[in-house]
């Protein structure tokens, strides 16, 4: 099986209408906790012999419902699109996230989407889920709908991490509280920022060290400032390098820019979308009184990064794990 990304409920396929297990979240960051849920959702499939489905909203649902409070994502949809396949084999069934949506009340959005469109037998959510108008729609209520309507409720647990359930909201605040080590325990997974590569002032190039400009999405949470070990997947490769994040101070444009040094890679990629993965925060931002300072420290970049991603591969075989340096 692989995995089938619909666009909303006009666009679902029913014309073999099959029996479903069903998911529903909004998933961003794809974190432990997530993972757990796809694993259990996996689990009843295959033992009921029900057709796996994983339904999930964009934009973000408070876009609509608190634009004033709109969270940085952990993943964009684009972002989604890339890892759900490593947890999830199944259809994706995306809806848009609009005022009409926001005002279903928990009886109708179960009516019209777990039940008429995705006939679902099963539906497997998270400890904390709530649903419908003003999150309104309890799990309590949801079982109780599934008996109206004709389907069981298996509620997963959370995942621990520092005695605490790993969140979406809690994974944010680590990565604003400078946790990034923290954050990535919790999600469980290389952290992405993907965008497509654009021109930058070609400073990298003048001086030894040729960086890819991500043009990354205005919603993205990124990392604190700094200096990161990182992977790059470009042009069909998965390939090691260092990675800044923030202000360049040769650069006039004032923006936080995310540039990756790409190591044994010589391609034009401009335009071209990439993925870069920090795995490890190296030092902080600052500026230079020269491009030679620069020059001096990013050879020291370079060689903490190379020790880095090396202690990185030696700890992955010995635990036998396999390489998911990129996606």
């Amino acid at each position: 099986m692989s995995v089938k990304f619909v666009r909303g409920l006009a666009e679902y396929n029913r014309k073999e209408k099959c029996r479903t297990a069903v998911t529903i979240g909004t998933f961003d960051g794809i974190h432990r906790g997530h993972q757990e849920i796809l694993k259990a959702l996996r689990t009843v499939s295959e033992k009921s012999d029900l057709a796996p489905v994983l339904v999930t909203f964009n934009p973000h649902p408070r876009v609509v419902v608190s634009p004033e409070s709109i969270p940085l994502l952990l993943t964009s949809m684009e972002e989604k699109e890339k890892f759900i396949p490593h947890f999830f084999d199944g259809t994706v069934l995306v809806l848009e996230f609009n005022d009409e949506l926001m005002n279903m009340s928990a009886d109708e959005f179960v009516r019209k989407v777990v039940v008429e469109t995705l006939t679902a037998q099963k539906v497997i959510v998270g400890y904390d889920h709530a649903f419908g108008k003003n999150r309104s729609g309890t799990i309590a209520e949801l079982s109780d709908l599934g008996k109206k309507y004709g389907f069981t409720t298996q509620v997963v647990g959370p995942v621990m991490h520092a005695g605490k359930p790993v969140s979406s909201s809690r994974i944010r605040s680590a990565m604003r509280d400078d946790d990034f080590s923290g954050a990535l325990e919790m999600l469980g997974h290389h952290y992405a920022i993907s965008g497509t590569v654009e021109r930058g002032i070609g400073l990298g190039r003048r001086i030894g060290y040729p960086t890819a400009n991500v043009r990354y999405g205005p919603r993205k949470l990124l990392p604190r400032d700094g200096v990161y070990s990182c992977y790059v997947s470009a042009a069909g490769e998965c390939k090691s390098g260092m990675m800044f994040i923030g202000k360049n101070h040769f650069n006039p444009q004032d923006r936080i820019s995310v540039e990756a040094n790409i190591f044994d890679f010589d391609r034009d990629i401009y335009d071209e979308e990439i993925l870069v993965f920090p795995t490890q925060y190296v030092r902080g931002n600052r500026k230079f009184e020269s491009t030679d300072k620069l020059v001096e420290q990013l050879a020291i970049d370079k060689n903490d990064v190379l020790r880095i991603l090396e202690k990185e591969s030696k700890n992955a075989e010995k635990q036998g794990a396999k390489s998911t340096n990129c996606i």
